[in-house]
């Protein structure tokens, strides 16, 4: 996983008496601590474990979390936090969590000592308390026992100067430390795992109990802050572009800036030739019937699939669709100069947290910037020499904290509760060239089947998403006694809470027999539909 740089983060992000800092070292469950601290009415905000200590100036946390990561401390390379960190971390008077990896790299880093396992341990874990008084379990717990998720194989075998061990593995492996008078803290297992049943209540009493921490963080709170920081930072005579997608991301943050600066906001739909079935029409319709936004709908399909002509790589195409969205934006932004006098400044975008976490490079790679999972088109596909400079409103958000702060704005529950559509469109759901055959038409109508079918059965609103993929291979079949050799298809559907993980979803044998009968029998060119189960991890949301 990776995470997002501390520089990049607003100053009124650490203005706070109650930030809670995580600390990220690589581990794919970071982001699920940041989440559970957010769900208990905390703000906390993930950055880099090896981001330079001058990059968290201003930043005041009451707690500081370490996350687990894959790496051995031992190992040459491993990511630790930069030098004087714990030193801010007692200036700041903050409290500091170290989980699994983090309470290895702790107790390395204040003097004890840390080896390989005789047994490793993974998976389901019973640990019992140890002592009869403890800061992360509270008083007469002594011998209780709970199962937690365990990953690691090297543990803690010596503790620094004046940490006592609170609970233990049942074979044995220190599983919980503490020092109240310096205030760190240790769980060698993952608490923000739903397979640790009771570690939401440790997190719990960790926040407020031992750092006493108030839970404070609302969304109105956030659209407030938001709102002064957008009209502080846009001065009164300057102008701004809002890229409109037709997504819950964006049309939340174009209300939300609407809200800040009104008429200055210019709104722009593109049609990009990578779009949904019938989607240009369907969106400028609600723009303009539910939000009364006004926005301009220009259409550079020829522009972007003549750029794409030939173009496989995935990443690739990402970065050559940023490159033309900011080109169409800069045509746009000259366009408003000649009419209103005033070239805008600014280009409004609904980047999302797990977009930032999702563009940078996990600790330990050797990387200051990447596109290690992937880039997205409005974070690593940007170009460097763009004209106009971003805001950003809800780059510190969840998805389902968008839609919560889009329910405060009074945007329409129908486009909160829309599915999540790739900024690069359709272009990463075609595998391969996108403008090679009649691939995004034959895409279009399998999607449109899918997903329609899915609103008939009352299922829209409990998938998280749901989409089809056209695979660039033509297999066998049979349709109406003849030899025919089509397209295949994937559909893909899954359950999630912010798109970080994911599980498939489990549909009833009858509905995917109706789906696969329908399209076979009304997409020409297509004689096979796949299910794609595959859960995230291992593999992404998109196919590409």
């Amino acid at each position: 996983m990776g995470s997002a740089s501390a520089s990049s983060l607003p100053t009124s992000a650490g203005a706070g008496e109650n930030l809670v800092l995580i600390l990220d070292f690589g581990s794919q469950y970071t982001h699920l601590i940041t989440r559970r601290v957010r769900q208990l009415g905390v703000l906390s905000l993930c950055v880099s474990g090896t981001a330079p200590l001058s990059s968290l100036a201003g930043l005041r946390p009451r707690a500081v979390v370490l996350s687990g990561g894959p790496h051995s401390v031992h190992a040459p390379g491993a990511p630790s936090f930069p030098e004087g960190f714990l030193d801010f971390t007692a200036d700041a008077g903050a409290h500091v969590l170290g989980v699994c990896y983090g309470m290895q790299l702790l107790v390395q880093s204040l003097g004890g000592a840390v080896e390989a396992g005789e047994r490793q341990e993974y998976g389901d874990m019973e640990v019992e308390v140890t002592t009869r008084s403890s800061a992360l379990y509270g008083e007469g717990e002594v011998g209780k026992r709970q199962t937690v998720w365990m990953s690691h194989g090297d543990e803690v075998v010596r503790l620094p100067e004046g940490f006592k061990v609170v609970s233990r593995s049942v074979q044995g492996a220190i599983a919980a430390i503490e020092h109240q008078e310096k205030r760190y803290y240790g769980l060698q297992y993952h608490p923000e795992v739903t397979h640790s049943p009771q570690g939401i209540e440790t997190l719990r009493r960790f926040l407020f109990d031992v750092c006493g921490i108030k839970a404070d963080w609302k969304m109105q709170d956030v659209l407030d802050e938001e709102i002064k920081t957008i009209q502080s930072m846009v001065r009164s005579d300057e102008h701004v572009i809002c890229a409109l997608s037709g997504g819950v991301d964006s049309t939340v943050a174009a209300t939300l800036v609407h809200n800040a600066i009104g008429d200055r906001l210019h709104c722009v739909f593109v049609d990009n030739g990578l779009l949904r079935y019938k989607e240009k029409e369907r969106v400028m319709s609600t723009f303009d019937s539910d939000l009364h936004l006004p926005v301009t709908c220009i259409d550079a399909s020829e522009q972007f699939l003549s750029q794409l002509k030939g173009v496989k790589d995935p990443e690739m195409k990402r970065k050559i669709i940023g490159k033309e969205f900011i080109a169409v934006f800069d045509e746009f932004a000259q366009m408003l100069e000649q009419k209103i006098g005033k070239r805008p400044e600014y280009l409004v975008q609904g980047t999302l947290y797990p977009d930032v976490i999702e563009s940078c490079p996990p600790p330990g790679s050797g990387r200051t910037h990447s596109h290690t999972i992937k880039s997205h088109h409005n974070v690593g596909g940007l170009p460097e020499d763009m004209k106009l400079k971003l805001i950003e409103p809800l780059k510190l958000l969840f998805k389902d904290e968008v839609r919560k702060l889009g329910s405060i704005l009074n945007v329409p529950e129908s486009f909160l509760k829309r599915h999540p559509f790739p900024g690069p469109g359709l272009a990463v759901r075609v595998l391969g060239d996108v403008t090679e055959g009649n691939a995004l038409e034959v895409l279009r109508q399998v999607d449109e089947i899918f997903v329609q079918a899915i609103k008939d059965a009352g299922l829209y609103d409990t998938i998280w998403q749901a989409f089809a993929v056209f695979l660039p291979v033509q297999t066998v079949g049979v349709q109406g006694d003849q030899r025919t050799h089509s397209h295949a298809v994937t559909l893909r559907a899954i359950t999630s809470e912010d798109g970080m993980t994911a599980d498939w979803y489990y549909f009833e044998r009858q509905f995917l027999v109706d789906v696969v009968k329908k399209i076979c029998n009304n997409v020409r060119g297509v004689n096979r539909v796949c299910q794609d189960i595959t859960s995230k991890p291992p593999a992404t949301v998109e196919w590409e």
